[in-house]
């Protein structure tokens, strides 16, 4: 029997604020004499918020309290109550990310939209949501095709590379349409510090179309650049945010690599849906209509493209459908309270020194998640040696590990023997060094993982 979800998506972006809610079906793919396998098997959005302005305070400060507001308001228009809440992200993307009091608007936010919420944020995350909420790796999977996905919003471009259905790289761009903001007038109230020496206009002036097609170029050239498509120079490096190094993977990407594959640009994000729609080219006060329509003109769109099947929305769906995965079904825990919540992730192989190992989780300011990589051969002696390893490592700690192969269930055994402590052992997700975890209650025999990769700490 399938069991159900309930999971939100909350995206507060440079322009706009959105939430959806969405049913996740769980169900059992095994039978019942074999170890389950919990998956999900079905997303279905069933309830989409309008999309809002986000509420801010000048230039420098989120509206917290707005922000409350508009949420509070939403839950009771789609009918549900944040304790009805299972799973799914709260995240602050783009230039809103940057505001001064991101962090502690962030907070209240996950505080208040449920006991299972993540809050985070960061470019990498933010691309790996836009581009399966987008359906871009769906579409990747399903044709066989290489997909550069573009989100492109308000104050900033998240890329993701898909192989095949896999994410292999991404990256994220100071581009986007409300890096200039205008008036009802057209004078300019707002100028971004990114554009700096590359934007000569001036708060009060009037912006005219020459100097917003003009920037529209310069930024639409970064794009360029970023796809293979032109020569790099130092405008990429200006415009890449300092969050990331420049993945190589996109420092050298092929337009045909050499199977003569295709690359396939895929768009999503507000300015999406000025690419292949004419608008007045100052119709919400930024330039955005004026971004898009010199994208659909460039090199982005003279080969394969396509606009996501959700554009604006692509971030805010794929954090409230796409944030969650399962851990596997051989695991165990006793004695933790759950959720557990912004764990750091600690990487090591099962062949160091368990000092080593001590070493890095005792360094940790918080309990930290230990994920192992074990050798390929570990018999019942060398896991129960394992397990005295581990407990000592984590002294007085709760035991918190994840490992790579399907031992879970029985090296939390063994390590529940050797302690008094709380013990939690996962297989199945595969937490990168610097991550970070969320692990809820227990849906069938697995439990719900999010691994966030990057927190927000600005």
């Amino acid at each position: 029997m399938d069991e159900e979800l309930l999971s939100v998506g909350i995206d507060v972006g440079t322009t706009s604020t959105q939430i959806v809610f969405s049913r996740l079906s769980v169900r059992n793919q095994n039978g019942p004499f074999t170890v389950p396998k919990m998956a999900i098997l079905d997303r279905k959005v069933v309830y989409k918020s309008p999309i809002y302005f986000t509420p801010l305070k000048g230039e420098n400060l989120v509206d917290e309290a707005g922000l409350r507001r508009l949420l509070l308001a939403e839950y009771e228009r789609a009918g549900f109550s944040p304790d009805a809440v299972d799973t799914g992200a709260v995240i602050i993307t783009g230039e809103t990310s940057r505001k001064e009091n991101a962090k502690t608007a962030l907070s209240a936010l996950a505080g208040f939209a449920g006991d299972f919420v993540v809050a985070t944020a960061g470019p990498d995350l933010e691309s790996i949501l836009a581009a399966k909420g987008a359906g871009a790796v769906a579409f990747s999977a399903e044709q066989g095709v290489r997909v550069l996905h573009m989100d492109i919003g308000g104050g900033t471009s998240n890329l993701a590379l898909i192989e095949d259905g896999q994410i292999c790289a991404t990256g994220c761009l100071n581009v986007g349409g409300r890096l200039v903001k205008t008036d009802e007038e057209g004078r300019i109230t707002y100028i971004s510090p990114v554009l700096t020496g590359l934007f000569q206009g001036k708060v009060g002036q009037i912006l005219t179309g020459s100097q917003a097609e003009e920037l529209a170029q310069t930024l639409t050239q970064a794009l360029e650049m970023a796809a293979g498509l032109r020569e790099p120079t130092a405008l990429l490096e200006h415009l890449w945010t300092k969050e990331q190094a420049l993945p190589p993977a996109l420092r050298t990407l092929p337009f045909v690599n050499g199977e003569g594959r295709k690359l396939v640009i895929s768009f999503s994000g507000g300015v999406a849906d000025c690419i292949e729609t004419d608008r007045k080219w100052n119709e919400f006060g930024d330039m955005g209509p004026v971004l898009g329509r010199t994208i659909r003109q460039s090199r982005l769109c003279a080969g394969a493209y396509r606009l996501g099947a959700e554009t604006i929305r692509a971030t805010v769906i794929g954090a409230g459908s796409h944030s969650l995965q399962l851990s596997g079904s051989t695991v165990f825990c006793r004695n933790v309270a759950l959720p557990v919540k912004n764990r750091p992730v600690v990487v090591c192989n099962g062949h160091e020194d368990p000092a080593c190992w001590e070493a890095r989780i005792q360094s940790a300011e918080e309990d930290p998640v230990l994920y192992l990589r074990l050798p390929h051969s570990t018999d019942y002696a060398a896991l129960r040696h394992l397990a005295r390893g581990l407990v000592v490592a984590f002294r007085n700690r709760p035991v918190y590990v994840a490992v790579d192969r399907d031992v879970a269930k029985a090296l939390g055994q063994l390590m529940a023997l050797e302690t008094a402590a709380p013990v939690l052992c996962l297989d199945g997700v595969a937490p990168e060094e610097g991550s970070y975890l969320d692990v809820g209650a227990p849906v069938g025999s697995a439990f719900p993982v999010v691994v966030k990769t990057l927190i927000l700490e600005r």
